[in-house]
């Protein structure tokens, strides 16, 4: 962005994305959501417009642009209805496989990004774990050396799109959490393939997003080639963190999209819908909340490009980062919920999509980490308060 609004390349992105969504409207989003059948034609369409390599470098394929142009196009699914059934259906190609472009050896990074890109490989990512959740360094999942390589077993939850995936990025316990100085040393990070025959993926029943699938994942006896290996060995949990603020800011700038779905479709409604012969949004009791939800967007999505300004600068954007997830999942909520409200009764029937943005606007709030630990981060690392944990 150039000060505070898009430059003329970065509004064509937006313009180009925004012209591809359009070919899937509402009724195709409300019958994934209704029958749970994962959006191929969508993701299809994105990989071939090459959006999937937005981030991803330029001699892999990729257009070798910045978390600020990612940001743009997460939002725009987002926005256009798409929502998060849209937007997760493709985060993990856009930035998730960063760890691999930035530490994998130079083999593993030209088999696997080029087929990311062209939508070719399709990867889950497992990390947390029934015991530990947003504790990381508590995983119990092993992977254990052998002659060639090594064998993970152990177990992991929340992974999304492990029905479909053909290749994972997982990190497990590679030397006890006993045997190491630091309780953050001792992961690594592999990419490898999803084999069926080691694996057993089991879909979690959940309350939205339901054509993009999370599972309890049970992994026994998985044979991993040792240059599946991403980086060093030991050193997963610090590739993971590489990738933690940017998954902060896209998620943020996809809940802002979202709110803004929903936001437009009440404006709409209450403009049109007329009750005591006049339309209800003449009525400050419904213009109001409305209002406000588009103030609070439009500051969360300052912060979420903040952020990604300082991320594609090379400058320390961990404040930023996390307090745009903050506000982000927080606004977008906000705005979601509003929408339904302005509907009366309406807005709890799924012709009018807003009950599934509602559903789907609290995944900002709890993943990939709760509000109460971003706020711990923000007072422990910006204000310099005790840790309370």
């Amino acid at each position: 962005m150039s000060g505070f609004w898009l430059t003329d390349e970065q509004q064509a992105i937006r313009d180009s994305v925004e012209r591809l969504c359009a070919r899937f409207d509402a009724a195709y989003w409300r019958q994934t959501d209704e029958s749970g059948v994962f959006p191929e034609a969508f993701v299809d369409a994105m990989a071939e417009a090459g959006w999937l390599g937005v981030a991803m470098p330029s001699e892999m394929g990729g257009s070798g642009l910045g978390l600020t142009e990612a940001a743009i196009v997460m939002q725009t699914v987002a926005e256009s209805g798409a929502g998060f059934s849209g937007a997760s259906a493709m985060h993990l190609n856009i930035f998730g496989l960063m760890p691999v472009v930035k530490f994998g050896t130079p083999a593993l990074r030209e088999t696997a990004i080029p087929r990311i890109i062209a939508g070719q490989d399709k990867t889950c990512f497992a990390v947390t774990e029934p015991d530990a959740g947003l504790d990381t360094t508590s995983l119990t999942t092993r992977a254990e050396r052998t002659n060639d390589g090594y064998v993970i077993r152990g177990r992991k939850m929340w992974t999304t799109n492990a029905q479909r995936a053909n290749k994972m990025l997982i990190i497990a316990r590679t030397t006890p959490k006993d045997q190491v100085k630091r309780a953050t040393e001792g992961l690594s990070l592999f990419y490898t393939d999803f084999d069926r025959s080691r694996i057993t993926a089991t879909p979690i029943a959940k309350m939205g997003r339901k054509a993009v699938e999370s599972n309890a994942v049970f992994i026994d006896d998985l044979h991993v080639p040792a240059e599946h290996l991403v980086g060093e060995e030991g050193r997963g949990f610090y590739y993971l963190l590489e990738g933690l603020n940017p998954e902060r800011v896209l998620i943020a700038a996809e809940a802002v999209g979202l709110g803004r779905a929903a936001l437009r479709r009440a404006a709409g409604y209450a403009k049109e819908r007329v009750v005591f012969g006049r339309p209800i949004g003449q009525n400050q009791g419904v213009a109001h909340p409305l209002a406000r939800c588009w103030a609070e967007l439009e500051a969360a999505n300052l912060m979420a490009f903040k952020a990604a300004a300082l991320h594609d600068a090379g400058r320390e954007c961990g404040a930023e980062a996390n307090a745009a997830k903050y506000l982000g999942g927080e606004a977008g909520f906000r705005a979601c919920e509003t929408a339904v409200l302005s509907h009366g009764g309406m807005g709890y029937a799924k012709e009018f999509d807003v009950e599934r943005y509602f559903r789907e606007s609290m995944i900002a709030r709890i993943a990939p980490v709760s509000r109460e630990m971003i706020l711990n981060y923000i007072s422990e690392r910006v204000l310099g308060l005790p840790k309370s944990y």
